[in-house]
């Protein structure tokens, strides 16, 4: 575990996996990074510097919390990148990090190498995710035991009548097993102040970052699990169409975690995208 200063003196801590040419993986959440493991063994590859953002994990909780604002954060990824004294860097984002990520390669476009997006959120781009499309992706699970509890939640969820999101864990993973089980329950975020300021208002500007993505030269990388209820790969391949150079790519029997579900796959597909 290592640590650095942001721009405002708040300290922040990154792990590092591997050696070889850096990557910086931004995890989503905001939760403690460590859910990322080493990416399915992408760190036999390349060395991985995964940050804790702010007020997650070991990172230290500002003074002012509503720097946990999506577009603030990303000055944090900034004084990381410079604090490992790099040029410019190649960046991986999971989730709701995509989110960041994005805002960080509109902003400092010179700053990045390559940038893969693994099963991304989307709101800073401003693509919606309906719950027809949500439905129809989570009927691909109809032959399996969980399914009848998980989609009668999921159903529940989208018409506003429940909120039992343990119940619909797991049409995130491609396979519902103790090891998904275990993963999961790792991922949950702990600071839900984090969570709720990261995406409140003023934090993404869709319009103008799609403008400024549409510019954007390095090569994209946007990985799509095939039943990914979270990040459906519709919406992955919209948000792909948004950047001159990108690839595509939907691994079969995956989840929202697809260096869990078939992590050789996952670390090859990643590793041949950044060389």
């Amino acid at each position: 575990m290592h640590t650095f200063s942001a721009a405002d003196g708040t300290r922040l801590a990154y792990r590092t996996h591997g050696d070889g040419d850096p990557v910086v993986c931004l995890p989503g959440g905001p939760a403690d990074s460590a859910y990322l493991g080493d990416l399915g063994g992408l760190s036999a590859h390349r060395r991985l510097i995964v940050p804790d953002l702010r007020g997650t994990g070991r990172s230290a909780v500002p003074e002012d919390t509503s720097s946990y604002r999506c577009d603030r954060l990303v000055d944090d990824v900034e004084a990381l990148r410079a604090h490992l004294g790099l040029p410019a860097m190649d960046l991986l984002a999971h989730s709701a990090g995509a989110n960041l990520a994005a805002q960080y390669a509109a902003r400092f476009p010179h700053r990045v190498s390559r940038l893969a997006l693994i099963t991304p959120g989307t709101r800073a781009v401003g693509i919606e995710i309906t719950g027809e499309t949500r439905r129809e992706l989570a009927q691909l699970r109809g032959n399996e035991p969980w399914f009848p509890a998980a989609f009668a939640a999921l159903e529940a969820i989208t018409e506003g009548t429940g909120s039992d999101w343990d119940a619909i864990a797991p049409f995130f993973c491609g396979r519902w097993d103790d090891r998904a089980r275990q993963h999961q329950a790792a991922g949950r975020p702990r600071n839900m102040e984090a969570v709720t300021v990261f995406a409140a208002e003023g934090a993404f500007d869709p319009e103008t970052t799609r403008a400024a993505l549409a510019a954007f030269a390095a090569p994209v990388l946007l990985l799509a699990g095939e039943f990914d209820l979270n990040s459906p790969p519709r919406s992955t391949a919209e948000f792909a169409g948004l950047f001159p150079d990108a690839s595509f790519v939907v691994q079969p029997g995956a989840g929202h975690y697809p260096w869990v579900d078939d992590a050789d796959r996952f670390a090859a597909t990643t590793a041949a995208f950044l060389g």
